[in-house]
């Protein structure tokens, strides 16, 4: 094992460096296939960990992935995430855990990316109208059913992740969280204590000129991007930390994943580490 990977859930190796899917266009034309192109350049490039959900689309985005790279590396992890549906009373996308829902999410995400089971399935996040043991309950049936490899949660808080641990076996957890956002360092920090993969989205978001101002000096004396910066400096912050940073662009993707050759010194992490987060 290197230190470009980390294992989820104790034995499944991915890069430290993976892809979110969710801004990649799925309508039929010209932008689906740079969509393809886009995902296909970041497995050739070392990616093994692309992210998606059923919200995506209503399940397109994991068709394309499907399209994109079916059948897929041995290495190559595609995690999703249910418990979001167009159950409002005008079909708005709303919270929904009810285990009928949950279960034909997954049913649709195994047939739409061509598989017999998710390695790792995440639930997007906790239904307030719904027990937690019943959404869970349902992920572990669905896991004893073989149909679930692993499970995850998403956008939770040290309580919830403490309720959820009592219920199942959590693999990781995806809260935003970035350079100048770390609302969730406690969430962090209990996935640290408990090897709990981290998988932060909203990886780049700029919030005070002053903030932004420190990021992008950095950069400049590294001969980066102020994103390459930002990404590196998720990458050292702790070795639990996976990134999941998304583009629709190759250039955008290269640059991305260049982020991890790219060495911040004592000073430079020091300096990012005491930039304030949010107000």
């Amino acid at each position: 094992m290197t230190s470009t990977e980390i294992r989820i859930g104790g034995d499944l190796g991915v890069s430290r460096l993976g892809f979110g899917a969710m801004h990649l266009p799925t309508e039929p034309g010209p932008a689906r296939g740079r969509s393809l192109a886009v995902v296909r350049r970041a497995v050739e490039l070392g990616v093994t960990l692309i992210d998606t959900a059923h919200l995506y689309g209503g399940g397109a985005n994991e068709e394309l992935l499907a399209e994109a790279l079916h059948p897929y590396p041995a290495e190559l992890l595609i995690t999703t995430k249910v418990g979001v549906a167009r159950s409002g009373p005008s079909g708005e996308w709303r919270l929904d855990g009810r285990p009928s829902v949950l279960r034909d999410q997954v049913e649709q995400a195994l047939r739409r990316l061509r598989v017999e089971r998710i390695e790792l399935l995440q639930l997007h996040r906790i239904d307030p109208q719904t027990p937690l043991a019943d959404q869970l309950g349902t992920l572990r049936e669905l896991r004893t059913e073989g149909k679930v490899g692993r499970i995850g949660l998403s956008e939770v808080t040290v309580e919830e992740l403490r309720q959820a641990r009592r219920i199942v076996d959590v693999a990781s957890v995806q809260n935003r969280y970035n350079v100048l956002d770390r609302e969730h360092e406690p969430v962090l920090a209990a996935c640290e204590a408990a090897g709990i993969a981290f998988l932060p989205w909203r990886t780049v978001a700029w919030g005070e000129s002053g903030a932004r101002a420190e990021v992008a000096a950095v950069a400049d004396e590294l001969g980066a991007t102020s994103t390459q910066v930002a990404l590196a400096w998720l990458l050292g912050r702790s070795p639990v930390i996976v990134p999941i940073p998304g583009t629709a662009r190759i250039d955008h993707l290269e640059e991305n994943l260049a982020a991890q050759r790219l060495h911040l010194t004592p000073a430079h992490r020091d300096r990012l580490d005491r930039l304030p987060g949010p107000a």
